[in-house]
């Protein structure tokens, strides 16, 4: 609650004396009004967030005006950006990082002696131990968070840099992969002509291997999938959580939502963020830009942004992924959960809210909490139908239960929150990782720690396009196969990190994903069967047998549609359930994808072939649209 509500309450009736702070001083210089101090200190008792910050999020006063206030009430002065442009760094042998995080800038004054640039005194209190000792009696001068952080970036700019793509150790990263081109083409190569070859002088062998291959993947698949989806239907709901109502107070959450030539759905995304109902004083929505990205820096220039809402420049640099974006703005995070949001989602208002409360009453060890993700144009066109059941039976069905199975799992994308200092110590993302999100899902899982499901939905758009649709799984699956290979360097330590039984999970969930991708055309040759048409295995095999794989195809078939059904069984998807039977014919995209992400880990393995948005603006669910904006 702000203090708006509370002064509808009439909260502030009761209050008499106040304790002389920042407040105080406000009071006097007249920015502010006495009941509204008191009201913001009773927003403090139950927010962790200073009173300049519960003002400015309120919008009852400026930023200039709390700056001013603020270096009077301490007897300093304020800092304007052309003094702050020309100050030199004072060199302190600190981490930049740490300088970023705590945004405290280490500097020379206009008369040569030491001083340190900040815009919260708590910061230097908390940043003192690492700072030299010739900055202990430093004076202190006052500038805004986002001034000051953006100098020690500029200060900083290599070291920060070099950071945001090396942050992961290279044993649990898969930037080394980019060495070695040729010797990888050639391989390729060579790969390719012998299957050529084999294809050509042992033409049944071969397919009856791949055949049996194909057929084993299928079985352990679908025994999976089956295993996850009655883990989820018969568990009792874990209500825990929910018993115990922590009298804490909320804590700083920072939001990254990184953005990459955004500029058609880039107002809406705002009117999206406004929609939060989470204490503004208590958010922090960090737009990451890329520095290149001149369009979606300007378009962001027209907007007028609420002071909750600001923007960080990564600096141009090789690989341009999402993951090394989000590793540069790590540190310019004020949260204590750090969460994930793509450009085109519509979270729910009190999602924010539901996970702060939720991870003060989980233990240390839970680390990481996923959100459901949905679309909100499935009746866009039959692509648009597929991709929206796919991602109901994935989200409210398997990785449920995968995770009540005791499995590790893949996380999604956006909807992702983390403790802050659980994801500093992994290193954050890995930069070269085409699905970042997959790949720290698993490293949590390696060093100890769990994630957690929780019901709550973010809407995004779903891919409508065929070949974007192409494009977009063909990044998946290479970061798919990419993170396989990393976390099976060294299976053994693997094997003991995860335990056996979440070990054999990962070899389930990434060999059977990919081998079906690859061998779905191996598998639809025994549709023929079923028809009455001759099979290339036919005389390997008796006829009697390949019916029975057909028919035990025909049976897999259904208990797919089982899943996709019961997942969009709930009033929200139930026009869906018309479309579950003909999921098969949607996985033929998928192949070609998986062939098309084969060539693009062997000849670019850190493209980042970019999901295009916006695509679903002026079709026919515009009606669902206005409503989700």
């Amino acid at each position: 609650m702000g203090i708006v509500e509370l002064r509808q309450l009439g909260a502030a009736d009761d209050v008499v004396d106040l304790p002389h702070d920042l407040g105080t001083e406000l009071v006097a210089r007249g920015a502010i009004s006495a009941s509204d101090a008191a009201l913001a200190r009773t927003v403090q008792k139950n927010c962790d967030a200073s009173i300049d910050r519960i003002l400015l999020a309120e919008g009852l006063t400026s930023r200039e005006v709390l700056l001013e206030a603020r270096a009077q009430y301490c007897n300093s002065r304020q800092v304007t950006q052309a003094e702050l442009d020309i100050m030199r760094g004072f060199p302190t042998g600190v981490d930049p990082s740490f300088l970023l995080a705590h945004a405290i800038l280490p500097v020379l004054d206009r008369d040569g002696a030491p001083a340190l640039i900040i815009e919260n005194p708590e910061a230097v209190a908390r940043a003192m131990h690492q700072l030299p000792d010739e900055l202990s009696l430093a004076r202190v001068l006052f500038a805004p968070r986002e001034a000051v952080q953006a100098r020690i970036a500029d200060l900083h700019k290599p070291a920060l840099e070099c950071l945001a793509r090396s942050r992961v150790p290279e044993i649990e990263s898969c930037r080394s992969w980019g060495q070695h081109r040729v010797w990888r083409m050639m391989a390729f190569a060579i790969a390719i002509a012998a299957m050529a070859g084999l294809t050509w002088f042992f033409p049944k062998a071969l397919f009856a291997t791949l055949a049996v291959w194909a057929i084993m993947t299928l079985i352990i698949s679908v025994i999976f999938k089956t295993a996850a989806f009655i883990a989820h239907r018969t568990a009792e709901p874990d209500g825990s959580g929910d018993a115990r109502v922590s009298d804490a107070p909320m804590p700083k959450v920072s939001i990254l939502v990184p953005l990459y030539k955004e500029t058609e759905i880039l107002h809406a995304l705002v009117a999206r963020l406004c929609r939060l109902t989470y204490p503004k004083c208590l958010l922090d929505v960090l737009l990451v830009i890329e520095e290149a990205d001149d369009t979606t820096r300007n378009m962001l220039a027209t907007i007028d942004l609420p002071p909750w809402i600001r923007s960080v420049v990564v600096p141009d640099g090789q690989p341009r992924t999402k993951p090394r974006a989000m590793n540069y703005a790590l540190d310019f995070c004020a949260g204590d959960i750090i969460g994930v949001y793509d450009a085109e989602d519509a979270p729910e208002p009190d999602q924010i809210t539901q996970i702060a409360r939720r991870f003060q009453t989980l233990p240390p060890e839970v680390a990481c909490i996923q959100g459901v993700l949905d679309y909100y144009n499935p009746r866009q066109n039959w692509l648009a139908r597929c991709f929206t059941i796919e991602y109901a039976a994935w989200f409210r069905m398997i990785l449920p239960g995968m995770s009540r199975l005791g499995f590790a799992i893949p996380l999604g994308g956006t909807t992702l929150f983390f403790r802050r200092n659980a994801l500093e110590q992994l290193g954050g993302w890995d930069a070269h990782n085409v699905t970042e999100d997959a790949d720290l899902g698993f490293r949590l899982a390696k060093h100890g720690y769990r994630t957690e499901m929780l019901a709550t939905v973010t809407e995004e758009e779903a891919n409508c396009l065929p070949w974007a649709w192409i494009r977009q799984r063909s990044r998946w699956l290479k970061g798919y196969m990419t993170t396989y290979i990393v976390h099976m360097r060294r299976p053994y330590l693997l094997l003991r990190q995860l335990g056996l039984w979440a070990f054999l999970g990962f070899q389930a969930h990434f060999v059977t994903a990919l081998s079906q991708f690859f061998l779905a055309p191996v598998l639809w040759s025994f549709w023929l069967v079923l028809i009455g048409l001759p099979h290339p295995l036919d005389p390997l095999i008796p006829r009697q047998v390949m019916i029975g794989l057909g028919s035990a195809f025909l049976a897999i078939e259904v208990v797919n549609i089982i899943i996709y059904a019961s997942a969009v069984a709930d009033h929200k998807h139930r026009h869906l359930l018309f479309w579950t039977p003909i999921m098969h014919f949607y996985t033929p995209l998928g192949a070609i994808a998986a062939y098309k992400a084969l060539y693009e880990l062997v000849a670019r393995p850190f493209f980042w072939d970019k999901t295009r948005h916006g695509l679903s603006l002026g079709s026919g669910s515009a009606k669902r649209r206005k409503r989700v904006v």
